[in-house]
């Protein structure tokens, strides 16, 4: 199986280096890298191109004007040629066997569409501190799972063909497309879950995530997908409260997902 690693890049090189020294060191080494740059302002596209320049399974992409993060993500995929596709950001990186233990799963169940993994929480400097607590297994076929608790996210890897059975990532998106991804494929068929952290998720000042001054942006993005989920899903409210654009529906999710009872319940099944 061809594996295509995605990357949406803009204006970021001295963290790449370390995302394309993962790459390199896959066990797994058939892949292509797919980069779509969202016209970066500094040089660091031509310092990428010329690190890579010698590289066949390097294709580097421009988009014509600054179009945001689910217009290059989505260009990404509609460029990619392999039958599994996984995002990996240019300031993180993955351990050696991430695409081997992924592509794994994909031949030990040859009936999924996604598998996902544990995350590594990382400083500025790569240096691994603590495995993200919240991402486990799943249950699949859930109208209401909605990834409320960020069970779900990478290494996200997905079957190209499946991808093409939803409408896409949406390109309007200027954060949240990798959940409205995940919550797409999710109502295609069944993920797997690896536990093992094979992300290496870097923390910093300059990360869209860690940014205070888009948390409110983020937020936005994030009830976006969750409205248009409802949508698909045919869901029209929660209890008496009616889903709609004019709620939080993030709070009013997170506090259905996390009652005393449901915690209980996560926490005995955990154990047990």
């Amino acid at each position: 199986m061809l594996f295509s690693i995605l990357v949406a890049h803009y204006n970021n090189f001295e963290y790449f280096k370390d995302f394309y020294k993962s790459v390199l060191n896959q066990t797994y080494q058939n892949f292509e890298i797919i980069i779509v740059d969202d016209c970066s302002t500094d040089d660091s596209l031509q310092k990428i191109k010329s690190l890579t320049e010698n590289n066949k399974a390097v294709k580097i992409y421009k988009n014509e004007i600054n179009k945001g993060v689910g217009f290059t993500k989505r260009k990404c995929v509609e460029l990619a040629k392999g039958e599994i596709c996984g995002f990996i950001d240019p300031d993180d990186a993955v351990v050696s066997d991430a695409l081997e233990l992924s592509i794994q799963k994909y031949v030990d169940h040859p009936n999924i569409v996604a598998t996902y993994s544990q995350i590594m929480l990382c400083d500025n400097l790569l240096t691994p501190q603590k495995i993200y607590s919240r991402t486990k297994r799943i249950k699949n076929g859930d109208q209401y799972f909605f990834n409320i608790n960020n069970e779900v996210s990478h290494f996200f890897t997905f079957r190209r063909d499946f991808y093409f059975k939803t409408d896409g990532i949406n390109e309007e998106l200027i954060a949240s497309e990798d959940f409205d991804l995940y919550l797409k494929l999710y109502e295609k068929g069944k993920f797997e879950f690896i536990n093992s952290p094979l992300y290496y998720y870097r923390q910093h000042s300059s990360g869209v995530s860690q940014n205070k001054h888009r948390k409110k942006t983020v937020i936005e993005s994030w009830n976006k997908v969750l409205f248009d989920t409802c949508v698909r899903r045919n869901i029209h409210q929660f209890g008496n409260i009616k889903a709609s654009t004019d709620i939080n529906l993030a709070k009013v999710l997170f506090e259905r997902e996390n009652t005393f009872r449901k915690k209980l319940n996560r926490y005995i099944r955990k154990k047990f």
